[in-house]
This record gives C-alpha cells, structure tokens and sequence, in this order.
C-alpha cells in the first residue's frame, strides 16, 4: 500500500487482519451461506481478543485509542472476506451500532456497554429502518414512552443485520412528537433480552445469505432511561452524523471487495482458453478489466480523501454520500462484468462469481439509497432553487 497515508505499523496491522480472514472466515463463508448466518459470538469473540472491535475507540474502555487510518485498515482486509454477510457483521458493531455510543455515551454506558462491545463479549445491532421507514428516516414511527424511571418501547424495525444475534441494539425511537418529522427522537441501548423484545423473523435474501437480517418488534418493552444515548429529543441528529461513518465504512469494504473479484477474473482469464489463446489476450478484455481497476482506484482515492476530512474533524457528509454513491454503482458493474467473462462458470453456485454479482446489488440500497445519496449531493452543491 502507498506509504503516503500507511507505515509500518498500518502493514502490521493488515497483516493480522489478513490472517484472520483467511483462517478464521474465509473456510467456513460457504457453510455460513448454506446455514443463513454466521456464528456472531464466536467471532467477535476472537476478534475482541485480537484488539481489533474498537481500534478508535479510548484505551480506557479497552479500544486501540488510534486514528480512523487504522481502521481504514481493518474494513479494507475484512472487505476482501469471502463471507460478505460476516464483514457487515463486523462492520455493523465497530462503525454503525457503537460510533453514537462512544462519542455521546455517558462514562456508566460506556462501562456498561462499549467495553462488551469492544471485548467482543457482545454482538450490537444498529435499529433505525422500519417496514415503512427505510432511507427516510424521519418517518419512523417507534415510539418510546416514558413511565417512570424507564421508556415503555412499542413498534417494529426492519433490515436489523445482527438482528437474530444480538445482544444490545442501539435503537432509533420517537420519545416526543415534536411537531413530527425528524424532531423528538432519541437514541437508546436496548437489550434483546428484555421482556416485550423480539425476534419476529429472519429475512431470507437475494444476497449477504450469511447475514442474520430480522424483523424485530416491541411490545411494551421496558428499559431504563438511562440508557439513552445523549439528550432526549437529538437522537436523529447523533443518528445523520453516525450515518456518514456507516457509509464511509461500506465504501471502504466495497472497493476492496472489488479490486478482489477483478483480480479474480485476471487470473481466471489468463488460464481460460478459447479460440486457441488464453481469455485474457482478447483487447476487449484486458482493456475492459484495466478500465474497472481505474475506477476502483479512483473510489479508494475518495475514501481516502473522506478519512483524511474524519481525522481532521472537518465535515464528510458530501464527499461520504459521493464514496457511498460510486461504491453502490460500481460494484454492480464490477460484479456483472465479472461474472460475464467467466462465462457459465460466473453463473454457476459452486464458483464464487455468483455470490459476488448477489452481493454488490444491495450496496445501493443499504445504509441509505443511491436516490438519497444524490439528494445529499445536490444540497451540498447548491443545485436545488432555494436551498
């Protein structure tokens, strides 16, 4: 890698991940497909024990206590996994279920909650889509009520990853009308075990098989306010800034995941032949595979620019919407050229090609929509009359 954003301690460190991807996922991504999900526990158990769930997370609480470089690092090598449903896994509890509670928590949550999470004595899932609130989140209708010292919680979410496995979720609730729309919700850890808490059903998918996707509902569930992430009522806005890392996170994976399935197919075509020569030696292919490492170069460039503006502490919320949009664009492409030059071999479940075309269709739609990303894009660049 160029020693201009990485050192030694960065290949170190990618090395490590490395190697746990290929001896701890990469043997067993094909039985986690077949059965629909993957062991959560167990692996974040051992990645807890490597160090390596809360690289940005303080020292104190039992984190890394370095920069977002590092963990730069780790989503890159966790995205070439071949169980792509177990990196969103992962994904999920280092950069989408505990960002909020790391940066806004209270020293009692942080106790209580980031450092199980970071140990990987707790699996998270992040609660905010709703069957009828996906990429519009101000239309979520949960709602938290307080009753006591605690929030009676009632209400349904949909597209939990982790779902079906997880311990605590950090859930996106309404606990005040507040005019409606995106005011007067609030951020709260709930744990699955509590009475009222349920798994309605696992979701069977086009793609991230390995993946434990659910339905989850309430029914007067009962939690502490205590557990509330911040102050009541700005649980939206800790969710908008939480987005940007989420996003930045599945571009990160996705342009790995990538530049793995085109140097799959470099090596595939070079060891193909038809028409008497090997595949690769058609101009039509080499220049076609050499124009899609171009693009995926330029979208691990705006990655970079977007952790280089994170470690700054300046704002990404453009530049992660445009990485999200290229990511979601590009690995369809990538995919479904791919899959096209391995013939009926790409097309076929035994090989992997299959799998990968299945999984690059949802990057466009999880963590927000392409059309909600060039919304996003158009505010920023002024493009709306009025706005």
């Amino acid at each position: 890698m160029s020693s201009i954003y990485f050192n030694d301690e960065h290949d170190s460190l990618r090395q490590l991940v490395r190697n746990f991807v290929e001896t701890e996922i990469n043997p067993r991504a094909e039985e986690w497909e077949a059965a629909g999900i993957f062991p959560a526990r167990e692996l974040f158990k051992k990645l807890g024990d490597l160090g390596l769930l809360g690289l940005t997370y303080p020292e104190k609480y039992g984190g890394g206590g370095v920069d977002y470089w590092y963990q730069t690092v780790f989503l890159e090598e966790i995205g070439r996994a071949e169980s792509a449903g177990a990196a969103l896994g992962i994904a999920v509890q280092t950069d989408m279920a505990t960002p909020a509670l790391a940066e806004h928590g209270t020293e009692a949550q942080k106790e209580k909650f980031l450092r199980p999470a970071i140990a990987g004595d707790a699996v998270f899932a992040i609660a905010v889509s709703e069957p009828d609130a996906g990429s519009d989140v101000a239309a979520i209708r949960t709602r938290a009520v307080p009753d006591g010292n605690d929030y009676l919680i009632n209400g349904s979410k949909m597209w939990i990853t982790n779902g079906a496995q997880a311990d605590y979720l950090t859930l996106l609730a309404r606990t005040d009308d507040g005019g409606g729309g995106f005011r007067g919700m609030s951020l709260i850890i709930v744990p699955t075990d509590a009475p009222g808490v349920g798994v309605s059903r696992k979701l069977d998918k086009l793609g991230y098989r390995s993946s434990d996707t659910a339905i989850l509902t309430f029914e007067d569930a009962r939690v502490s306010q205590a557990n509330r992430i911040g102050p009541e009522g700005m649980g939206f806005m800790l969710q908008m800034r939480q987005f940007q890392v989420e996003r930045l996170s599945g571009s990160l994976m996705t342009a790995a995941m990538l530049d793995k399935v085109v140097q799959r197919t470099i090596a595939y075509t070079r060891e193909r032949r038809a028409f008497g020569k090997p595949l690769i030696e058609n101009q039509w292919i080499y220049f076609k595979l050499s124009e899609l490492l171009t693009e995926i170069e330029a979208l691990r460039q705006l990655n970079y620019h977007c952790v280089r503006r994170l470690v700054a502490g300046q704002d990404m919320t453009r530049e992660a919407s445009m990485a999200k949009l290229k990511a979601g664009r590009l690995a369809r492409q990538v995919t479904d050229t791919c899959l096209q030059f391995h013939g009926g071999m790409g097309y076929v479940e035994e090989y992997p090609m299959a799998r990968y075309f299945r999984d690059a269709r949802l990057i466009s739609i999880g963590g927000g929509a392409d059309e909600v990303m060039l919304g996003i894009i158009a505010k920023y660049a002024g493009i709306l009359p009025g706005r």
